[in-house]
């Protein structure tokens, strides 16, 4: 089946107003890129700090309103960046919960990614933050949508050699990493190519709203002093659905869909169990759901439990530079 993507006129109607600017607009914004942009202020974004000595992983910590401390981020370039003059696609990769945006290097992204023609941003998003803007946070801001959509993803492509444009973009995630890219790519559908879950949740109302009930425990015990991403003790309905990648089915139409669920999680590890028992489960109804609409989707269930591996990671990678428009 041959895949049609998203025409221009498609896309602004999908994703509207801002959402379609950032999508479709980035060009301009990357011609008018400046030593003084690359260097300090924009998109709502101070640098506080950088660190750009490694030829490939270029470090910043910035401030943002919307989020109460100066989050990190990862910028891993390509083997030759600096000497190719080429522009590259993007993948933005999501953490897991209690982790940060350092984790993919200690997982091993350096030699998954060498000699790979992409460029792979990788942003805090929060030891429970559910790359949500809450309903409630007693912590201060922690708007970690806002951040990711409306201030780092213009920053990246006004700083770094990158194709600004639906066919430009692939998010993928581990666990909370993995919804927050399965959500980002249905709400802002012109944005992204190519999604991909890592043992990431796809269903947050199955079995009496369980995932929902954990985003609120775990962010209000992690995160917001007791506030909480969808709201308690009644949920904001709204905003539940918005972000219930299982309810926006047809938001993953022309997009190339990776999912991955271990099948045996660890008998005495609790928390393993209990994760990956319910990414399984939510994903074989994200996929069903997939399957009767007619959507292509490529899935794996692999041994294991709820940890990202390798050998999935890197087949992902390649089917996601082989979506995107090439170096």
């Amino acid at each position: 089946m041959s895949e049609h993507r998203p025409t221009r006129r498609g896309v602004l109607k999908a994703v509207g107003g801002i959402s379609a600017a950032m999508a479709l607009g980035g060009g301009s914004v990357v011609a008018a890129a400046s030593a003084a942009s690359a260097a300090g202020d924009g998109f709502g974004l101070r640098i506080v700090d950088r660190n750009e000595n490694d030829p490939r992983m270029w470090y910043y910590r910035f401030a943002t309103d919307a989020i109460g401390w100066n989050p990190g981020v990862n910028v891993l370039l390509p083997d030759d960046y600096h000497t190719s003059g080429r522009t590259y696609p993007v993948l933005y990769l999501f953490h897991g919960g209690a982790e940060d945006f350092i984790d993919f290097d200690r997982k091993g992204i350096r030699a998954w990614t060498a000699g790979k023609p992409i460029i792979v941003v990788m942003p805090d998003g929060g030891r429970a933050g559910w790359y949500s803007n809450p309903v409630s946070s007693r912590t201060g801001p922690r708007n970690w949508e806002t951040f990711h959509i409306a201030q780092l993803l213009p920053w990246i492509e006004a700083n770094f050699r990158t194709y600004a444009e639906y066919d430009g973009r692939a998010v993928s995630g581990f666990s909370m990493g993995g919804f927050g890219a399965l959500k980002y790519a249905a709400k802002y559908y012109g944005h992204f190519a190519s999604v991909s879950a890592h043992s990431g949740p796809a269903s947050l109302r199955r079995d009496s709203g369980l995932v929902v009930h954990w985003a609120n425990l775990s962010s209000a015990a992690a995160d917001l002093g007791g506030g909480t991403v969808y709201g308690a003790p009644l949920w904001d309905q709204a905003r539940v659905s918005a972000d219930n990648p299982v309810e926006r089915i047809e938001s993953y139409r022309n997009k190339r869909v990776f999912l991955v669920a271990g099948t045996s999680p660890d008998p005495v590890n609790w928390f393993d169990r209990a994760n990956e028992t319910q990414v399984l489960a939510g994903q074989r109804e994200f996929r069903g759901l997939l399957g009767n609409a007619g959507i292509p989707h490529e899935w794996h269930e692999e041994p294991g439990g709820h940890f990202v591996r390798d050998y999935m990671f890197t087949r992902d990678l390649d089917g996601i530079i082989d979506r995107l428009r090439k170096a």
